[in-house]
């Protein structure tokens, strides 16, 4: 803890005491919102300046002291208009907290800029891994932010996957290698940010719970209507869209549907779908990314597009598409539909 505190003196993150804090929010008497590691509450600073301050419960627990760190050592050191700003920490002995800029605690479907910029522009990739509507926040302007760092890793650029011990994220977000023993790329985030998608689209959560159990996953629902009827005629009446926004509704579904492909490699990079998002780059027909959920003993037909594919074309060039072979799902079924459609 002592050199990770002379780490973060150099990257600049003021460090406050509980009283400053205490004085600041009012003894904590505004709160703003709650979870499982602590609670946030609003506080003003004597410059007027407002703020939302998270403590953290258990301050001798070993995993409150890992989101700790996370939280510092990753947000802590990069600044981008997307991203929440953290100001400070406080490390007394009975207050461990983080100090942020103060957000409208209204949810937005996050912001592929923000992404992108911790993937592919800070120094060392930063992988969030628990992209989720609680976790984008609006500034005044409406600007949305990612925040909540917590479980969030950081990676030199040349190790291209990570090595992980349990499962992370949040059931319904995550992507389906983060509860599998296999290792863990970036592409996790893009698969939670296409889940986001989902549900702007839907106007709704991808899945009830207080619903029957008949009840379909929507992102598979889209899939098999667009499959069945060539087109998200079916999908705009369902989901009361106004005609005039078909174009636009079209492209998200197909960035969507690319976001959430089963196999991490066929996922685009998040600043190709910033490009996809701004209609910037073509969008091929998407691959079904739900392939996985047919009967784990059936053998089924691939197409192997990488992230590689990606990267400077906008779209997968037609060698790539036409290198098919067999894939076996080993994972069963029931297995995987637990781990996605629990919310």
């Amino acid at each position: 803890m002592d050199q990770f505190l002379n780490d973060m003196e150099k990257e600049k993150p003021i460090r406050f005491t509980s009283r400053q804090l205490k004085i600041a929010t009012d003894n904590f008497s505004t709160l703003l919102g709650s979870g499982g590691f602590g609670a946030v509450y609003k506080g003003v600073f004597n410059d007027e300046t407002m703020v939302a301050a998270k403590v953290l419960h258990g301050t001798s627990d070993k995993r409150i002291e890992q989101q700790f760190m996370a939280e510092v050592g990753t947000i802590g050191r990069v600044h981008h208009f997307n991203l929440v700003r953290l100001y400070g920490f406080c490390l007394d002995k009975n207050l461990r907290a983080l100090v942020y800029e103060y957000l409208q605690m209204v949810r937005l479907t996050g912001t592929a800029k923000g992404i992108a910029y911790l993937h592919e522009e800070c120094q060392q990739r930063i992988i969030h891994y628990d992209i989720k509507p609680e976790n984008i926040l609006l500034d005044s302007k409406f600007c949305p932010k990612v925040a909540d760092f917590g479980l969030a890793k950081l990676c030199n650029r040349e190790n291209t996957h990570m090595s992980m011990t349990g499962g992370r994220g949040t059931p319904g977000y995550a992507a389906p290698e983060l509860w599998m023993p296999y290792p863990i790329t970036h592409e996790c985030d893009v698969y939670s940010f296409g889940m986001l998608l989902f549900e702007i689209i839907g106007w709704r959560r991808n899945l009830n719970v207080q619903l029957p159990d008949s009840q379909e996953w929507f992102p598979r629902w889209v899939w098999k209507n667009i499959e069945s009827n060539g087109d998200i005629g079916e999908l705009m009446e369902a989901c009361e869209i106004d005609e005039g926004n078909r174009e636009t509704v079209e492209r998200m579904v197909k960035t969507a549907l690319w976001r959430v492909q089963y196999r991490a490699e066929r996922r685009p990079l998040m600043s190709m779908v910033v490009k996809m998002l701004d209609g910037a780059a073509e969008i091929p027909q998407p691959s079904n990314p739900f392939e996985h959920l047919l009967d784990h003993n059936s053998t089924i037909v691939a197409a192997g597009i990488s992230s590689s594919t990606w990267k400077d074309d906008s779209e997968p060039s037609s060698s790539v598409v036409a290198d098919q072979s067999k894939l076996v799902v080993e994972t069963p079924t029931t297995n995987m539909e637990n781990c996605e459609i629990e919310v």
